[in-house]
């Protein structure tokens, strides 16, 4: 369990920053910008959970992909190391990926399937789903960016990120009264004459 006693250390100050491991290095890092572009993402599934009605079939289920973010979060803040550990660091698990998975095709069945594409509006919920969904989709190109680096990155922290977004979509539709009031895209109607 994590004890937080102090919460600032001012080792930020000059632009540096602590892995998990307690290696060093620059606020800028690519493994920093990553685990943070997945914070980002955790605060707006957060936003969008808080926008939902008090017991939201879909409250249980963002609550769930939470903590699991935290996970992912503490995943990529522990480089993987050939170096022994006196502590075994926390991945990320495929079985996590496929509750998303189990999640999506689930409430998926649920929905009319699309016939044009949908603008990130609706209800507030619906709305701060889809913004969740982009962040999430810009933690993944984080995710991959740190791993193009030549950084070792879990499989399943990408594939896990890759999915989220999915879900966010689907959970999205199912906040506009299950796809009922999703806003459609109409090309070129902002054209004029």
């Amino acid at each position: 369990m994590v004890r937080l006693t102090k919460i600032y250390t001012r080792t930020g100050d000059e632009g540096r920053t602590r892995l998990g491991d307690m290696t060093e290095t620059v606020k800028h890092d690519p493994r920093v910008e990553a685990y943070g572009a997945v914070d980002e993402a955790n605060a707006a599934i957060g936003l969008a959970a808080a926008a939902l009605e008090d017991g939201h079939e879909l409250l249980a289920l963002l609550t769930a992909i939470m903590n699991d973010l935290f996970d992912l979060g503490a995943d990529l803040c522990v480089p993987e190391s050939d170096e022994p550990r006196e502590w075994t660091p926390l991945r990320m698990t495929p079985g996590q990926t496929v509750r998303l998975e189990q999640a999506i095709d689930a409430l998926n069945a649920r929905l009319d399937p699309l016939d044009s594409f949908i603008l990130p509006g609706g209800c507030e919920a619906a709305a701060r789903l889809h913004m969740a969904r982009t962040i999430t989709r810009r933690a993944e190109r984080r995710v991959v960016a740190l791993k193009d680096t030549g950084a070792a990155v879990s499989a399943a922290v990408i594939t896990y990120l890759n999915r989220l977004s999915d879900l966010l979509f689907v959970a999205a539709r199912i906040a506009n009264n299950e796809g009922l009031a999703d806003v459609k895209w109409i090309p070129g109607a902002g054209r004029g004459a």
